[in-house]
């Protein structure tokens, strides 16, 4: 995968992104796995690999890009004036401006895939960026209906509800969507994990999934039905489940993936049991994205403290899940024909 070229959006920069993309590619062997592009300017990551005391091969992307070097398109005029672990609009402007210039070439196939660093949800708002975070924004730039998937290892937590309020989680979760979503987690476990029949567990939606409409009707009227009828293909599903208890007795061993009903319920064990190893990726786009776990961590920004470990994870997730997109569609491109039996028996 070393021809691979991997675009890099470079989060906010006020925050710790800058600082674990170098770090990631101050380890010369990861050049050995792909070409790394970075949409800021080069003169401002010299500056920060500096400030870091970082050796980073960095040179303006011109032509085409160049292996064993870290490529950066010049898409910010000016530098940022840096200020570290400070929530400033200048800094979502920069923010976004690397995201938009790294999806569009996503878009137009100039990068194969995309790891995003962090980003600050409420600096970064704007007229032209009105979203919770990355994944719904790239659901609108690269078409699906995007599903957020943290993955760590054998360790895969969906999510049903991702970015919303918990006000709003049970007003969303209808036949339709709930359905949608099982299909997606399907559908990437098998072209982007390549497991080909995958078991998903689904988590309930109230404490002890709803203790038979003690506790809440839905997981009863909604949940349950939908597990017990649905039939997608190449899939068996499980659940609900009762949260509190499904991952510190290691039930998660037992499935390809995990559901769950809304962010927290998902996340905290996932990171608990993953934390600075774990990837956050969107399935359901046309394109690859991934993303470290943690956030802008303004608290620790500048100091030079900041774990790489999950960007780097993330880098290597994009590119196996490139790879098991190609390998889908080498096995699937030619399929054999479904022999007529009933045509067969004739003919003899």
């Amino acid at each position: 995968m070393s021809s691979l070229v991997l675009g890099i959006s470079i989060g906010d920069p006020n925050g710790i992104g800058p600082e674990v993309v170098l770090k990631t590619f101050s380890d010369a062997r990861m050049f050995d796995f792909c070409t790394p592009v970075v949409y800021a300017r080069a003169d401002f990551l010299e500056s920060q690999s500096k400030h870091f005391g970082l050796k980073v091969p960095i040179q303006p992307l011109k032509d085409r890009p160049q292996r064993r070097t870290l490529n950066v398109v010049d898409c910010w005029k000016n530098n940022p004036e840096v200020e570290y672990g400070k929530e400033t609009k200048s800094a979502g402007v920069y923010a976004l401006e690397s995201l938009t210039a790294a999806t569009q070439s996503l878009k137009n196939g100039t990068i194969q895939a995309l790891v995003t660093a962090p980003i600050n949800k409420a600096s970064i708002q704007s007229d032209h960026f009105a979203f919770p975070g990355h994944t719904d924004y790239l659901a609108q730039e690269l078409g699906g209906n995007a599903l957020m998937f943290m993955i760590h290892n054998q360790l895969r937590v969906g999510l049903l509800t991702d970015h919303v309020p918990i006000s709003e989680v049970t007003k969303m979760l209808t036949t339709e969507h709930i359905v949608d979503k099982l299909k997606l987690m399907s559908q990437s476990l098998q072209k982007d994990f390549g497991i080909r029949k995958p078991k998903i567990a689904v988590l309930g939606i109230n404490p002890h999934a709803g203790d038979h409409g003690v506790i809440g009707t839905e997981d009863d009227q909604i949940l349950a039905p939908i597990l017990s009828a649905e039939q997608i293909e190449n899939t068996l599903l499980f659940g609900p489940f009762s949260a509190d208890a499904f991952f510190g007795s290691q039930e998660f061993l037992k499935y390809d993936a995990v559901l769950a009903a809304y962010h927290d319920q998902g996340l905290i064990p996932f990171k608990t049991l993953s934390f600075g190893e774990g990837v956050n990726y969107t399935a359901g786009l046309s394109a690859v994205r991934t993303s470290p776990d943690h956030g802008t961590a303004f608290a620790i920004a500048g100091k030079g403290l900041a774990d790489h470990h999950s960007f780097r994870q993330a880098v290597f997730a994009a590119l196996d899940i490139v790879g098991k997109r190609q390998e889908f569609l080498q096995i699937n491109a030619n399929p054999l024909p479904i022999r007529d039996n009933k045509k067969t028996k004739k003919r003899d």
